[in-house]
């Protein structure tokens, strides 16, 4: 899709945590789908996972036996299976759908320690054993938030005219005097230390592919020092039923009104046509605001894209932190990011659906542009210029920059400083978009006008 923010939004996409499975989204999907270690499961006719009451249901037998697992017991609430040779007993709510059992898709993660994540895009769950890995030192609690942080990354950014020329980013960290060994990308990581603590920050692309991997040797080597896991949001822990009740309270109008009483006839025609196009009714989307609808679009407008959550950099280390059982600490909240969203003026929640819909249709014309393969390149080739280009080509709209890199930024900084501070002698990990690392208004900066010395790695 040719539009001008594409860069800035490869950056900071939340992994799908804000194109998660609204109603109207889940009635246009594809059926959900499990995948166990990657390899999907094949249910009998009649029976696969479902949605009911805002919760996703899978069902318990044939999954478990997907995953090696037998199935001991089912009394009452509680589920009894022989894990590794074990008999483990968990509590779950259990459903029953035409004769088969069905329970919520974190009940396999509670019963067997596997890890349990959800694609919206793909509308796939991921169930993955655990992996043997040196274990590091975890205390048993994560270190005090210093501060809360608001917003989110996943918004596509309004359309506006071109960016003004922008020369090069200021010189912001020691470069390492010997070239990192490359693999799948060098991409960007700086070190933080500070009074017996030390910060990694990884800058995330949040959808990527296979050719992003494997990581460099530094980024393995420090993360499994890693006493802690920092992310924007805790993906992992989201179910879908959750963003269901946030979206129903802050994404539906609840004075009357409906969509096109707040968006300009040519958005709401262009969104009817987009329905069309897509087997729902022009009107499918009236009782949402137009930030929800907008995260509708781009997500079913996305949905084959060589670029998949899933290969996030972010996710990765998430994955890993759960085969390691690795504390993961959020600097940021889901509230937070809907509630940032759902701040937007009308006029620019306007911008940001009509953007998403021209955007849908340059790609149906085939006006395509290679925007996210240079946000690719920029990562695996760790270039700070074309980083800070894009981080700063928000600029022309400043509600939206301001929403999404400044005011966010400082929120990260200040639990960041707080574990440089106060963290106990321990080292921290942090992944979080690499779009909020370099300018002026950016993690790195801010950093060094608190007076950290902030290494390039």
């Amino acid at each position: 899709m040719k539009n001008w923010h594409h860069p800035l939004l490869s950056l900071v996409l939340a992994a799908g945590l804000l194109v998660t499975a609204t109603p109207a989204l889940a009635s246009a999907a594809q059926p959900l789908t499990v995948k166990v270690n990657d390899k999907k499961v094949e249910y009998s006719t009649g029976v696969a996972p479902t949605v009911q009451q805002q919760t996703t249901l899978v069902p318990l037998r044939s999954t478990l036996k997907a995953m090696g697992i037998t199935l001991s017991s089912v009394s009452g609430n509680n589920i009894t299976a022989i894990v590794n040779g074990k008999s483990v007993t968990v509590k779950s709510k259990l459903t029953k759908l035409n004769g088969t059992i069905y329970v919520p898709i974190r009940t396999f993660g509670d019963l067997t320690g596997y890890a349990v994540s959800w694609n919206a895009k793909t509308r796939t769950i991921q169930i993955t054993a655990p992996v043997t890995v040196p274990a590091a030192t975890a205390p048993s609690t994560a270190p005090a938030d210093n501060a809360a942080a608001p917003s989110v990354d996943n918004t596509v950014a309004p359309v506006a005219p071109a960016t003004p020329p922008v020369t090069a980013p200021p010189v912001t960290t020691t470069e390492p005097t010997t070239p990192a060994v490359q693999t799948g990308g060098k991409g960007f990581m700086w070190e933080v230390q500070a009074n017996g603590n030390t910060v990694y920050l990884v800058g995330s692309m949040h959808i990527a592919n296979d050719s992003f991997y494997p990581l460099r040797k530094e980024y393995e080597d420090a993360f499994a020092q890693a006493d802690y896991l920092g992310v924007e949001v805790d993906i992992t822990k989201t179910t879908d039923d959750q963003f269901y009740q946030q979206i129903a309270q802050m994404g539906t109008y609840q004075d009357g009104s409906i969509l096109p009483n707040h968006i300009a006839a040519d958005t709401y025609a262009k969104l009817g046509k987009f329905l069309k196009e897509n087997g729902k009714e022009p009107d499918a989307l009236n009782e949402f605001k137009p930030w929800v609808v907008e995260m509708i679009v781009d997500s079913i407008a996305n949905s084959t894209s060589k670029y998949q959550a899933d290969n996030g950099i972010d996710l990765y280390f998430l994955k890993q932190a759960a085969a390691r059982k690795l504390p993961v600490i959020e600097l940021e909240s889901d509230q937070s990011q809907l509630g940032m969203l759902n701040n937007f003026s009308p006029e620019l929640q306007d911008l940001l659906l009509y953007s998403a819909l021209r955007g849908y249709e340059d790609y149906a014309d085939g006006k395509t542009d290679d925007s996210v393969d240079k946000m690719a390149e920029t990562w695996k080739t760790g270039n700070e210029v074309e980083l800070y280009q894009m981080t700063t080509s928000s600029e022309d709209i400043p509600e939206y920059h301001k929403a999404m890199l400044v005011d966010r930024n400082i929120g990260m900084v200040d639990k960041i400083d707080g574990y440089l501070r106060n963290g106990g002698g321990k080292k921290y990990f942090i992944v979080v978009g690499a779009a909020h690392y370099l300018s002026d208004d950016g993690i790195v900066h801010l950093l060094q006008k608190k007076g950290y010395t902030v290494v390039r790695k």
